[in-house]
């Protein structure tokens, strides 16, 4: 059963803590990423068959297995594919940043570009379930910043299949290659790149403990977007929220992943035990039931603050990955909010809004990362670029000033750089 903690009565460490994954992966991960840089495919092909439990002759996903993969999916799934992409493109269309130019001054041009990573690889996951919003909320960014080429490194079931809605998501997204292979090995393959797997600037996407040290340890080699811990939501709640909307949108969450946290946060102690009880009620009724309360028995808390503007502190400070607001005129609140990786607004915006439809992207900083740490973005595929350029004329009106700087930091040949070219040779 969720604990209820009463603020002010229990300790700080009780109320922020967070779990703390104990698997120690990171020897195994190293491994792995060494095999696949000396042995390329030969690697991958055995890891496959050793993880995944397939033989594959390919890794390759070709057109015709996603061309059947399409017409095995479900007509209407398709139709709220292309739905969800449309809202996340008009939603990411607006991130999108222009280069600018200065040049207000006679000689003198300054500017910036902005330049899309050649290539993106995107990781979606394969195991406990299938993730095709995923897909769409990881490529569409990427596709719209002009990434040249947006490829998926995805596991197989032991067959050598990738999973149909998947698939479906990927053409719906307009992903250009598909590679069947997951874990820490497709890390590694995106990282350094084998005779199939070709090398790509910038890696994203969830995944497990052992995915996530692999991008850990591969950082500075490629670009990543973040190392994702467990699934989060923090609820803000008044009296007036209905109990058992509240432990829906609590086991959305619970539902993930053992690890996964969810907390309620309200003024109200009766909501506190009602929610209590109904999720009680629910958790029999999940699928994922051993799951869910695994996660809400050992990482759920429900805390009781002294009032509305208390419970919005103790969500900056936890900096949750999802927050819920379900209060009365929740926009009053917007500005508070200064630390959540995503924000739902009132009582009829479960987090499965941001999952899968509405278009602000869902993956998202968590472990309090949400502290510094941004949504994915169009931002994520795009570098940029400065570029400087002086006349002769207008170089001379600066050489003695960037001189007199150089000599103050001891650099004497950057100072002979600025005014050799002003003077006679």
């Amino acid at each position: 059963m969720i604990k209820i903690l009463k603020y002010g009565d229990v300790s700080n460490d009780e109320i922020f803590a967070r779990a703390v994954p104990s698997v120690n992966v990171e020897d195994a991960v190293s491994e792995i990423i060494e095999n696949v840089r000396k042995n390329g495919d030969k690697a991958l092909f055995e890891y496959c068959e050793k993880f995944d439990k397939a033989k594959l002759d390919s890794l390759v996903v070709s057109q015709a297995e996603i061309d059947e993969a399409v017409e095995s999916v479900e007509p209407e799934f398709l139709r709220i594919l292309e739905a969800a992409a449309v809202n996340i493109r008009k939603f990411h269309q607006k991130q999108v940043r222009n280069s600018f130019i200065i040049n207000d001054e006679d000689g003198i041009v300054v500017g910036q570009k902005v330049i899309p990573v050649d290539r993106a690889g995107l990781y979606v996951p394969g195991g406990t379930a299938a993730y095709p919003s995923t897909v769409l909320m990881d490529s569409i960014p990427a596709k719209i910043a002009g990434c040249r080429e947006v490829v998926i490194v995805t596991p197989p079931n032991a067959q050598g299949k990738v999973n149909p809605v998947i698939l479906a998501a990927a053409k719906v997204a307009g992903v250009d290659r598909i590679f069947k292979v997951g874990g820490a090995q497709a890390i590694a393959a995106l990282a350094y790149g084998t005779q199939t797997v070709p090398k790509v600037d910038k890696i994203v996407g969830p995944g497990n403990a052992f995915v996530a040290e692999a991008k850990k340890q591969v950082f500075g080699r490629v670009s990543i977007d973040m190392i994702a811990g467990p699934s989060e939501i923090l609820i803000v709640a008044d009296k007036d929220t209905v109990p058992a909307h509240a432990a829906a949108d609590l086991l959305s969450q619970a539902e993930h992943d053992k690890m996964a946290s969810a907390v309620l946060v309200t003024d109200s102690y009766s909501l506190a035990l009602e929610v209590q009880k109904e999720l009680e009620k629910q958790i029999p009724l999940l699928e994922r039931a051993e799951i869910a309360r695994a996660s809400i028995d050992n990482n759920g808390k429900i805390i009781v603050a002294d009032n509305l503007d208390s419970a919005i502190e103790i969500a900056n400070e936890i900096a949750p990955e999802h927050l819920e607001l379900c209060v009365e005129n929740p926009f009053d609140y917007l500005d508070k909010i200064r630390h959540a990786g995503s924000i739902f607004m009132g009582r009829n915006c479960p987090e499965a809004l941001g999952d899968y439809f509405a278009g602000p992207n869902h993956t998202l900083p968590t472990s309090g990362t949400a502290r510094f740490s941004s949504p994915l973005s169009v931002d994520d595929f795009v570098k940029k670029t400065q570029y400087t350029y002086y006349t002769r004329q207008a170089l001379e009106r600066v050489a003695d000033d960037v001189a007199y700087f150089a000599r103050a930091e001891g650099l004497t040949a950057h100072a002979k750089s600025a005014v050799i070219r002003t003077q006679e040779i």
